[in-house]
């Protein structure tokens, strides 16, 4: 296929078949995807419908996506796409090496240079013509794809781009031999004045020029489009060939095809994760940028995932298989990327109609430009000249690439920074979304509950004595919040016999004689305990989107402790930027409405809808599309499953769980809000990207034919030369793929600094905000120094400084990469901490 009337040609015919319920042709991959009954249709009788369109096919490679992109990436020899390039670039130097002499023959004596003295003169008539037509013919025999693909085409009744260059060169080529045998009949004649007026008539340079001009934009072109798939090749550089898999008791490295699941793998620091899976042995720091986009490496422990294709940067880890081949994450990606490559967005279908019939009516316009200058009195040569320059500047080249282009530049931009868009139809739907629906846990917040508030009537210490007692034995999970918090403060729970749990309201248990509970307002009021005091209190903090935690024994209450999913970093400034760009942001959530609301002033979100149960999402989601609203909706790909699917554009946040990619239209593999906005601004610059480049194809044709048919040559004597015009409709291909790499230089949504940095702050001082009441009440539950720390640049760092801290009995670190800072609990001595800090390779700056 070489433009859009041949795509537009293979889609009608294999549509045609009984049995087909959707096909899509891609001129740029030279692909199709057919969706049919296996039952009315087969395979072959696909092949045999294209084959009779006058076109060649075959199923795609039984081969892994990964490999046959591998394949490509290298330039295998048995890959298509290098081989055209190749041959292309072969014909491109064949063309000039005989083009520049016939140029030199054919103009040289008008701009003064010395020709060949049997060349000169028109008694040399002949002699000069038939020098002209041998250096053509090589020229036409590199090129005569153009010829047979093209007249093959006509033939079937779809002429193609190629028809118009055949019949545009070849009508000069017929026309400059018709005037060898003129020229030839003057000279045996004597009639000097006929030979004279087809001396100066010759169109041999014209034809060769069109087809050199016209491969010069095809190679262009060819090296335009690989760059195109540069985001895939980045992945691919870092795709593992190799794997080390521990089998009978021995270590062997395997290619990466021949391991299986459940296989032990072993990688070592600066190798690459061959394959999905998770640690049993070992703890590094992996770099999963290729995945996610992320470029901080991550720390992972045993039970840990790892994903095919990231890096191990530290530590040695051993690993059980559980993904390989195609199964893998990797390959999902890649997979995921080449079909939306492939894919067709609405728009397309739009250039592909008129490009079905812009080719034929091209011809009919050409026919009836050279039938109109003949009427007019204007003679043979000048009517075929205009006729010749109508079709070679007619060639819809940029018309089958405007789109196709765009696509892949797009969806690969976006696979490059961790967002998988699964179609061109989700990449042109999500410019026009209307309203975004949000779920709450794990979407716009962390998903994991934290300590925010302690308030008691005790000492602390003894306070969290008692709480983490009782909830040591509790499987809640804001347990898990409340003992995540004592361990970090050094306390030892307290011992709790004949413990209870009671459903939907709390835990009891008994410490010394007396019973203590911890629970909700409902159990309290059971034991009898009255919380009239504690009414202002708890409704402040329902207000602020906490869930308190209640704590009292038999003689009354003892105090509370307040648990928060924290808003994530960046969700407030996502919510800014979907607002800004007239973006309605409803947050769809099952959690009360005094929490949700909480959220909603804190993110200034438009609506809040709460107290939903997950199988409600898809109706709500419904509603608003009754409304006539284009809707995305934003989850983690599990419990919204169909929310995600019943919306226009679904958008799952998560690391591209099965369920997610199954169905969501577009995968954010990093847990971030923003890049949804990415998303939602990438369409918006494809799409945008598209309708310059249609526009630009339609305008230079507009324009183009025209002047090429000599419309205004009586009012302005404008007129084209076919080698003018051929030379025109490759530079029009050449701006429409350059137009589309413009893509590449698309940036990612962020966060300022400063609005990154306020916000931690926040959080920071939320779940920090008890520490300080712990110290100011009671110094003796233990001593915390913050330590400055210059020389920590990655969360290896990290770790090895938080390993040396706590090398000391006693002594409990938290180590902040972006504070510079450890924050130490104990009683060891400041100046010998300090000193292992520096001995460790790093510089203390300040101790507060």
């Amino acid at each position: 296929m070489t433009c859009s009337a041949c795509s537009s040609r293979v889609e009608k015919c294999v549509s045609k078949l009984n049995g087909v319920q959707n096909v899509s042709v891609n001129l740029l991959t030279n692909s199709m995807q057919v969706e049919y009954e296996e039952q009315v249709l087969s395979e072959r009788q696909i092949i045999d419908a294209v084959v009779k369109a006058g076109y060649g096919a075959s199923p795609k490679s039984e081969q892994s996506s990964t490999q046959v992109h591998q394949s490509a990436h290298k330039g295998a020899a048995d890959n298509p796409a290098e081989r055209e390039q190749k041959q292309m670039k072969m014909r491109l130097i064949v063309s000039f090496v005989f083009l520049i002499p016939l140029m030199y023959v054919t103009m040289g004596h008008m701009i003064g240079l010395p020709q060949l003295p049997f060349l000169q003169g028109v008694e040399n008539a002949v002699s000069f013509a038939f020098t002209q037509f041998l250096l053509c013919l090589p020229i036409i025999y590199v090129n005569r794809k153009y010829y047979s693909k093209g007249f093959q085409t006509l033939f079937h009744l779809a002429p193609n781009m190629d028809s118009l260059i055949a019949i545009g060169s070849c009508a000069s080529l017929v026309y400059g031999i018709f005037a060898i045998y003129r020229m030839s009949y003057g000279l045996g004649h004597g009639d000097m004045e006929l030979v004279h007026r087809y001396y100066h008539d010759l169109y041999f340079e014209s034809a060769a020029m069109i087809l050199a001009l016209i491969t010069v934009g095809k190679y262009l072109e060819a090296r335009s489009k690989g760059k195109t798939s540069e985001a895939i090749n980045k992945l691919l550089d870092l795709a593992p060939k190799t794997a080390i898999v521990e089998r009978g008791g021995r270590e062997m490295e395997l290619p990466v095809e021949q391991v299986q699941t459940g296989d032990i793998v072993v990688v070592r620091p600066g190798s690459s994760i061959p394959v999905d899976g998770f640690i049993i042995e070992g703890s590094t720091s992996v770099d999963e940028a290729a995945i996610t986009g992320e470029s901080i490496p991550v720390q992972k422990q045993v039970n840990d995932t790892v994903i095919a294709a990231t890096m191990n940067k530290t530590g040695f880890i051993r690993f059980k298989a559980t993904r390989v081949g195609d199964d893998t994450t990797f390959s999902q990606i890649i997979r995921l990327v080449e079909e939306a490559s492939s894919s067709k967005a609405p728009i397309a279908k739009i250039a592909d109609k008129i490009a079905g019939i812009f080719v034929p009516a091209v011809m009919m316009i050409a026919a009836v430009t050279a039938i109109v200058w003949l009427m007019s009195g204007a003679s043979f040569e000048f009517a075929l000249s205009c006729a010749i320059s109508v079709l070679v500047i007619s060639c819809p080249c940029a018309l089958g690439l405007a789109t196709p282009v765009a696509i892949m530049v797009g969806t690969g931009k976006g696979a490059e920074n961790g967002i998988l868009i699964k179609s061109g139809e989700a990449l042109e739907t999500a410019h026009h979304i209307q309203s975004v629906v949000l779920d709450k846990t794990g979407t716009l917040t962390e998903g994991k509950p934290v300590v925010t508030d302690v308030d008691t009537t005790l000492s602390m210490k003894e306070f969290l004595e008692i709480a983490a007692g009782l909830e040591t034995r509790s499987e809640h999970p804001l347990a898990e919040a409340i003992l995540e918090f004592t361990g970090k403060q050094n306390i030892i729970p307290a011992a709790v016999t004949d413990f209870v749990s009671v459903p939907g309201q709390g835990i009891k248990g008994k410490i010394g004689d007396l019973w203590y509970f911890a629970g909700n307002g409902r159990l309290m009021e059971e034991q009898g305990i009255s919380l009239d005091s504690l009414e202002n209190r708890l409704n402040a903090l329902a207000d602020e989107g906490k869930t308190p935690m209640l704590f009292g024994n038999e003689k009354g209450i003892l105090g509370i402790i307040s648990v928060a999913d924290v808003v994530k970093p960046t969700s407030r400034e996502a919510v800014r930027q979907l607002k800004e760009q007239g973006i309605e942001v409803v947050m769809l959530t099952g959690d009360h409405k005094r929490t949700a609301e909480a959220i909603r002033r804190q993110l200034d979100i438009d609506t809040v809808i709460a107290e939903v149960l997950p199988q409600d999402k898809e109706r709500e989601i419904a509603r608003l599309q009754d409304q006539g609203k284009i809707v995305a909706m934003i989850g983690d790909g599990i419990n919204d499953a169909p929310a995600l699917a019943r919306a226009d554009v679904g958008m799952a946040i998560g690391a591209g769980t099965d369920v997610a990619i199954e169905s969501a239209d577009v995968v954010l593999m990093k847990n971030d809000l923003l890049d949804a906005v990415t998303a939602i601004r990438l369409s918006k610059a494809v799409i945008r990207n598209i309708k310059q480049n249609l526009f630009w194809a339609f305008f230079y044709n507009s324009l183009g034919i025209p002047v090429a048919a000599g419309v205004f040559y009586h009012a302005f004597g404008w007129k084209l030369n076919p080698m003018i015009g051929a030379a025109a409709m490759s530079m029009s291909s050449i701006f429409v793929v350059t137009n589309a790499l413009r893509l590449k230089r698309f940036r990612v949504s962020e966060v300022s600094c400063d609005d990154q940095e306020a916000e931690k702050t926040s959080i920071k001082e939320a779940v920090l905000q008890s520490n300080d009441k712990i110290e100011n009440e009671n110094q003796e539950v233990t001593n915390m120094i913050t330590m400055k720390i210059n020389g920590m640049m990655c969360p290896h760092c990290q770790a090895a400084v938080k390993k040396t801290l706590e090398a000391f009995d006693g002594v409990t670190a938290d180590v902040n990469l972006e504070d510079k800072a450890a924050y130490i609990t104990g009683d060891a001595d400041v100046e010998a901490l300090k000193k292992a800090v520096t001995d460790a390779g790093y510089e203390v700056v300040g101790i507060e």
